[in-house]
């Protein structure tokens, strides 16, 4: 990787933070109807995971480039918490700024953004050491390096991840355990299951990079992490098209949210998949791994260019098509990130 391309891959999750920014703000500012209102702090903040994506991109790229330095090893990764609990913050004042259904909704999804965004910095955290992986592959034992994370920081780090992930599924059942109530907890419900299914994804993503900075990831563990991710994104798939089976398309429209979050979670496997590919071993299509978190933001724009034209028949899709495209982005930025960890890692 060369200085030109290393610029670009820090790039690419700036200018889709930017993108989000921008298309939320115009959103929420172009009407007053309560759609507008979801789809607007939502997309907006989903521009917060690219600012994480962008802190660790940049702590592995830096690596790779030998311009790492204290200051980018403490400052790139608070970046990213930074970006979490200001996500939270919002989302939940936003849950109570008006009692509303819109704001109860955006609220609920903006705090599990806010999770993710969270995951996405311990990633970040956790990558402070990558050059230990490609050293460590190249071994043959399981002796921890000197400089690698202790055994409580590295499993500090993994049961923060585990812990948000955890908090998010027990938000989601709260949430659906009172659909009875109103469809707000039964459409907040079911995003925040996506949104849980992507923070148990990057639980496999942080335990993955740990275990192999530690030299102790075994062979077991390259089946094991891909399948939970691969897992967690045909979950929530298959329970998007579930909730499509609705009869209330107030309701069935959420299901096209959910496997626009399935397909992040397949954006994150091919990150999982790539580093279980090349541990210890010479896999030849190391390169083409990339592609798939590509084939995964074209397909949130293809899904997203059509409910745009159902939005015009139907405005329950108006929601659905805006944060579509958002997600998108977040493929997109994830295909940056594989692109680093490739360059970085195979052989």
């Amino acid at each position: 990787m060369n200085y030109g391309i290393s610029i670009l891959f820090r790039a690419i999750p700036l200018l889709m933070a930017l993108f989000c920014f921008g298309y939320g703000a115009f959103v929420l500012h172009e009407g007053m109807d309560s759609a507008k209102f979801v789809a607007g702090p939502v997309v907006f903040s989903l521009g917060m995971i690219c600012i994480a994506l962008f802190a660790t991109a940049a702590t592995i790229i830096r690596q790779i480039i030998h311009t790492y330095n204290p200051i980018a090893k403490y400052a790139l990764p608070i970046i990213g918490y930074l970006a979490a609990i200001l996500t939270i913050i919002y989302g939940w004042g936003h849950m109570y700024e008006a009692s509303t259904v819109s704001n109860f909704v955006s609220g609920h999804v903006i705090c599990g953004v806010g999770f993710i965004t969270a995951c996405v910095a311990t990633t970040a955290t956790a990558s402070t050491r990558f050059t230990l992986i490609p050293a460590n592959s190249e071994r043959t034992d399981h002796t921890q390096p000197a400089d690698a994370f202790s055994s409580a920081q590295g499993n500090m780090l993994i049961a923060i991840a585990t812990i948000i992930a955890v908090v998010a599924w027990i938000w989601t059942f709260m949430l659906l355990s009172q659909s009875d109530k109103h469809n707000a907890y039964y459409v907040a419900g079911h995003v925040m299951a996506g949104l849980a299914c992507i923070c148990s994804s990057l639980v496999a993503l942080v335990a993955t990079i740990v275990r192999q900075i530690r030299n102790n990831y075994m062979k077991t563990e390259r089946k094991r992490w891909p399948a939970l991710v691969l897992v967690m994104g045909s979950i929530s798939i298959l329970w998007g098209f579930l909730v499509l089976a609705n009869s209330n398309p107030a309701l069935s429209s959420t299901g096209y949210i959910m496997i626009g979050l399935g397909l992040v979670c397949y954006s994150i496997s091919s990150k999982v998949i790539l580093l279980a590919a090349i541990w210890r071993n010479t896999f030849k299509l190391a390169n083409r791994i990339p592609l798939i978190p590509v084939f995964t933001a074209l397909l949130c724009l293809f899904l997203s260019a059509f409910l745009f034209e159902m939005a015009s028949i139907h405005d329950v899709y108006f929601v659905p098509a805006r944060v579509l495209a958002g997600l998108g982005g977040i493929c997109f930025t994830l295909f940056s990130i594989v692109s680093i960890l490739e360059s970085g890692t195979s052989k």
